[in-house]
């Protein structure tokens, strides 16, 4: 039976409610602090904890429950007859419910130019000390950390008296993933203070669960959605404004148009199927954007996934709505676009912010990590090569700048012919760079004429140069760096092609 209930919370919502339940139901309230100043104020009786300890707070409140008389009356096993013997004769009363939860040591550090001190200050221990000590005995002890769970404790209680076992042990578990994430949090920000970097000796982060996926990659796999505790930013800040669920495919495959949209400051469309683009363009409106990348491979275009990098407009919304389309992803979209686009009944829109630089990107294997940072070198014209005879003219060069922002997002090897402002055909995933040519170029038809070609990584053989050749490619920009490189510049220059080495490899696996 819970006779006597512990609360000291940060998160103050519900507690003055709770309390007063609590107390209604014959419990004896014990508080601290600003907790306890919110029930009294509010008429609800409760006792500071000083009363249960004989000790005032000190310390600017540090110093408070980590006494004998609080971790005696959580962790005592109520049945063990040596446990109750020492309650009896140091007068322990046992508590039999903890609310805590802690200092809000992640809202501080997400303040601007947040000093070390302050962060510091608000690392909580008492709170954490006695979250573990009621979690491990849980077996006596109701620990909450959550506000949520107030309303049907509550509900046990009155119908119950007490709290089940399973229920108890449910909250344990939940009280220990409390701590262990705000440890992660704690550990992760004095690891930057002390400048380990994306990689640090210890990798540690922690999430909580967006929501069940109906399955996975396919339909005999489990899946679910995950955020990062603490963090407001790429996927787990999105906002569906319409559309059935989301599934797991969907999301990596909005991640990677999410990601290749923002490549451009001008307006932009990226069409996705699989992560690879089956269409990108840029244009002077956001419609001719989407009008273009479309019309780059309309067949495919059919349950993609857009990414633009404007608020959606009725126009550019009334041509998206032509076609069968899985999501569409914007900044903002306008009333009259959402209109339009809602009476589709399935499609997902999505809002999302732009990508946050400086990510670092993670793939679990079989027992471990990779960690990695972005992709996001910055790079300059400056910096290139221009290894044939013939030069790049202004025309190629916004060309081949486009298209090399592009093709950094293709699955390798990677293959993408553009002009300007659209591309024009794709190959992306396969075992020899010269099959993602053909592939690309068969895709381009004679609008590969006069177009670019650019690669994510060196040509290990002259073939490729030469398979653009046949299709009157006018420019080709690549990392180069291949001990054949001489047989590839061989071959561009009896085309007449330019080609320009970047000195920097863009593989994606």
């Amino acid at each position: 039976m819970i006779k006597n209930a512990l609360i000291s919370v940060s998160d103050k919502t519900g507690v003055v409610e709770f309390a007063k339940q609590l107390a209604d139901l014959g419990v004896t309230v014990y508080s601290t602090g600003g907790t306890l100043k919110a029930i009294t104020d509010a008429g609800v009786a409760a006792k500071a904890v000083d009363s249960l300890t004989g000790f005032p707070e000190m310390m600017d409140g540090r110093v408070k429950t980590l006494h004998p008389m609080v971790h005696g009356g959580i962790l005592a096993v109520r049945d063990n007859p040596e446990h109750v013997k020492a309650m009896v004769e140091h007068n322990i009363q046992p508590i039999d419910l903890v609310v805590v939860n802690l200092y809000p040591f992640r809202e501080t550090i997400a303040k601007p130019n947040v000093a070390l001190e302050d962060a510091i200050e608000n690392i909580d221990i008492g709170g954490p000390t006695m979250v573990r000590s009621a979690a491990k005995n849980h077996a006596y002890v109701g620990i909450v950390v959550n506000p949520n769970h107030y309303d049907e404790i509550i509900a046990m209680l009155a119908d119950k008296g007490e709290l089940t076992k399973e229920y108890k042990f449910m909250l344990a578990k939940e009280a220990f993933a409390h701590t262990a994430a705000y440890d992660t949090a704690i550990a992760n920000f004095l690891s930057k203070q002390m400048g380990e970097g994306p990689t640090p000796p210890e990798y540690l982060s922690a999430y909580e669960k967006v929501s069940d996926l109906r399955y996975g990659e396919n339909s005999h796999q489990q899946a679910a959605f995950y955020k990062e505790i603490g963090t407001a930013h790429g996927m787990g800040a999105l906002k569906q404004l319409h559309g059935k669920e989301l599934s797991y495919n969907n999301i990596v495959d909005m991640e990677a148009a999410w990601n290749m949209v923002w490549e451009f400051e001008e307006p932009a469309a990226c069409i996705i199927k699989h992560t690879n683009p089956c269409g990108a363009a840029t244009a002077d409106t956001l419609h001719d954007a989407y009008v273009n990348a479309y019309e780059a491979d309309s067949v495919s275009a059919f349950g993609g996934i857009v990414s633009l990098n404007r608020e959606v407009d009725a126009a550019t919304a009334e041509e998206m709505s032509k076609i069968f389309l899985e999501c569409i992803m914007a900044p903002a979209f306008t009333q009259e676009a959402l209109d339009i686009l809602s009476a589709k009944k399935n499609i997902r829109l999505v809002e999302l912010t732009r990508p946050e630089p400086g990510q670092v990107m993670v793939k679990k294997v079989s027992g471990g990590l990779l960690v990695q940072t972005e992709d996001d070198i910055a790079e300059s014209q400056a910096e290139y090569t221009v290894v044939t005879k013939a030069q790049p003219t202004p025309e190629q060069w916004t060309a081949l700048h486009f298209a090399w922002k592009l093709v950094k997002h293709v699955k390798s090897n990677a293959i993408l012919i553009s002009n300007e402002k659209r591309t024009l055909g794709v190959g992306a995933g396969q075992m020899n760079r010269v099959g993602s040519a053909k592939i690309a170029l068969e895709q381009a038809g004679d609008a590969a004429k006069g177009a670019v070609l650019a690669s994510d990584a060196f040509f290990p053989f002259g073939d490729t140069v030469e398979t653009a050749a046949q299709h009157g490619i006018a420019a080709i920009i690549q990392p180069g760096g291949s001990i054949r490189d001489e047989e590839s510049i061989k071959a561009a220059d009896e085309a007449g092609i330019a080609m320009v080495f970047t000195h920097i490899r863009h593989f994606k696996h």
